[in-house]
């Protein structure tokens, strides 16, 4: 295997801040001997450089123009020196070295749609300034081994990925949920990601092309791609991005492109750990898992035979231990595993309905092609209106709200009458092969208790599924619409153990009266759940979190699941050392985990911890009462 290194290290850092800022002359100003303008001197020399590699337009630093970037999705932001957006891996590479060079902390970013904060950088507790360097325009890939493979650069989403495999007859490993909002498929390895495929496990590959820096600042480009490009870094990274490589130069290694034991693992339905979470250290290698503690600049990746012909069956039930018992069933007999099973509770079903309409509409009316360029212009129309302090807050949201809600129905008959008889509900699809032994099972299932199941046309199956896709946007929009009645949103990512039968959860009253609603839906029969808890106006958001961590110890849950730890989750010691030996210094993605900020991770002077504000709460309104109120307002 070709392995490409370059070597670099500053030897005196103040000379070259002096060099960056007057050239050769040997004469600073007389003031620059205070910290104060050394520090200035330095910023100012780290925004030369970067804007001297991509271009002036490239590096954002006003606030306006880096919100997008610092603000997370659900959860996190935080200040930045500068946002760059590199337009070639060469400049990447050259922005890696310049922000080494000045010693700052580097968040690289794609595009932004994690749930943990994990993108963007905290508020505060840094002993050193913060640049996001963002992906979004390094989006090329490139199909191989007659679709059977893919390299893909930082940049490329799972959307598009989708499309270029169609011609072949192939997939990626995940196709629902993330792909339409633009998530990349770098971002899904780096990060664990699950998706609802059964089969395919979480995203994850031993081949790669990243760069480390070690604790002496020294910054390394190592090629485990499999794919003989050149030795210098330059070399390499010129030839990837042109796609200047052929059949000769593609070796397949002993190395793996996809988690090829999960069917296993999953079948596995008496095993005392959970099938999947973040921290599993049988999946934790170089890029995969490494949540921004390199610099990726490629991962290759197998593909998935596309299955264009499936049934969907839609179950309902009353008891989550007959639920339960279904999945044991289902895992431990059919042949064939099915394609995806997706769970749903009532009051998650009542949500999406509800305040997840306008983005059911927008899918299923102007397709996935154009969704993430909707939801950009959307993150625009908001700092836009954050500026004006005359309009309403979340007035986009209200807007989109009030569209759906003027719409006529959308849901499938059948589907409504489901969710007037039963609480739990389960989404099937399954291949044309498993159809028949799907549907006996469920039969005899069915018999023996008060349940029930259809099979499902072609609309109710499509609809079915954007139902339980929207979920999760729709309960960012309650918080957004009722933000006088609701402090925040916790949202836990649990991966529960094989053997649970006991898998749905029952609070204790000390927490329930504290909630205005909780909703429960995942990924069933990997038993993988999200479980949102909408907290009641005036409650301590973080010390309920931890109470919710305390219960989920208590059960031998795992979390986050298929989600960045970000700086959310406290991260178990393997993976804070996994972490660590990535990046010894400390240089990217500092205090993911709830770890150290500080260079070399050092102690904080002080043990006190902050979490990070959520952009889109709103101040609390101290008119308004504290107590919670039973349920949703539907």
């Amino acid at each position: 295997m070709e392995l490409g290194v370059r070597m670099y290290r500053i030897y005196d850092y103040n000379s070259y801040i002096r060099y960056k800022m007057f050239g050769n002359s040997r004469k600073m100003p007389n003031d620059a001997c205070s910290s104060g303008v050394t520090d200035q001197v330095a910023h100012q020399g780290l925004l030369t450089g970067l804007r001297h590699i991509v271009g002036n337009r490239h590096v954002l630093t006003h606030a306006r123009a880096t919100r997008r970037f610092t603000t997370g999705f659900r959860f996190g932001g935080g200040n930045v020196l500068a946002v760059v957006r590199p337009g070639t891996l060469l400049e990447l590479w050259r922005t890696l070295q310049e922000c080494v060079q000045f010693e700052a902390v580097i968040v690289v970013q794609a595009s932004n749609t994690g749930l943990t904060g994990g993108s963007t950088p905290a508020p505060d507790g840094y002993d050193r300034e913060v640049v996001i360097i963002s992906t979004l325009r390094l989006d090329s890939l490139f199909v191989i081994g007659d679709g059977r493979q893919v390299v893909c650069l930082p940049g490329a989403t799972l959307h598009k990925l989708e499309k270029e495999l169609r011609p072949f007859d192939r997939e990626p490993h995940s196709v629902i949920g993330s792909s339409c909002f633009g998530a990349t498929v770098v971002g899904g390895v780096c990060n664990n990601s699950g998706g609802a495929l059964v089969r395919r496990g979480p995203a994850y590959t031993q081949m790669s092309l990243f760069a480390r820096v070690d604790a002496h600042g020294s910054i390394e480009l190592v090629n485990h791609l499999g794919i003989s490009l050149g030795n210098a870094p330059e070399e390499i990274l010129r030839r990837l991005q042109s796609g200047a490589f052929c059949g000769g130069d593609i070796e397949n290694p002993n190395w793996t492109a996809s988690d090829k034991d999960y069917e296993t693992c999953v079948r596995d339905i008496d095993a005392r750990t959970p099938a999947r979470f973040n921290a599993d250290p049988r999946r934790l290698f170089e890029a995969s898992g490494s949540a921004g503690k390199l610099v990726v600049f490629a991962v290759r990746l197998d593909t998935f035979p596309l299955e264009r012909e499936s049934k969907v069956f839609y179950v309902g039930t009353n008891c989550a231990e007959e639920l339960g018992r279904l999945r044991r069933v289902i895992l431990s007999k059919c042949a064939s595993l099915p394609i995806a099973g997706e769970y749903l509770h009532r009051d998650a079903f009542d949500l999406a309905d509800h305040y997840g309409k306008d983005q059911f509409l927008l899918v299923e009316r102007i397709g996935t092609d154009h969704l993430p360029r909707f939801f950009d212009l959307k993150s625009r129309c908001d700092g836009f209106c954050a500026r004006q302090r005359w309009l309403p807050a979340n007035l986009l949201d209200r807007v989109l709200y009030a569209f759906g809600r003027l719409w006529p129905d959308h849901l499938p008959r059948r589907l409504r009458e489901y969710r007037q008889r039963f609480e739990h509900h389960l989404i099937l699809r399954v291949s044309l092969d498993s159809y028949e032994e799907m549907r006996s099972l469920l039969f005899d299932w069915h018999r023996a208790n008060e349940s029930g199941y259809f099979d499902c046309s072609e609309v109710e199956a499509r609809k079915a599924f954007l139902h339980r896709f929207v979920v999760a946007g729709a309960a960012v929009r309650y918080r957004a619409i009722h933000s006088r009645e609701v402090e925040d949103i916790v949202a836990l990512d649990v991966a529960l153990r094989r053997n649970d039968r006991d898998w749905f959860e029952s609070l204790p009253e000390d927490i329930e009266r504290k909630l205005v609603g909780k909703i429960y839906y995942g990924h069933f029969l990997c038993h993988v759940f999200h479980q949102d808890y909408i907290v009641a106006k005036g409650q301590d958001c973080m010390a309920l979190e931890h109470a919710m961590w305390r219960l989920l110890d208590e059960r031998g849950a795992r979390y986050p699941a298929e989600h960045n730890v970000g700086h959310l989750y406290v991260a178990e010691s393997p993976l804070l050392d996994f972490y660590r030996t990535l990046d010894p210094g400390n240089r990217f993605n500092a205090g993911i985990g709830q770890s150290s900020k500080l260079k070399d991770y050092a102690p904080p002077a002080t043990s006190k911890t902050h979490r990070c504000p959520n952009p889109h709460a709103q101040a609390s309104d101290p008119s308004h009462p504290t107590t919670a109120k039973k349920e949703l307002s539907l």
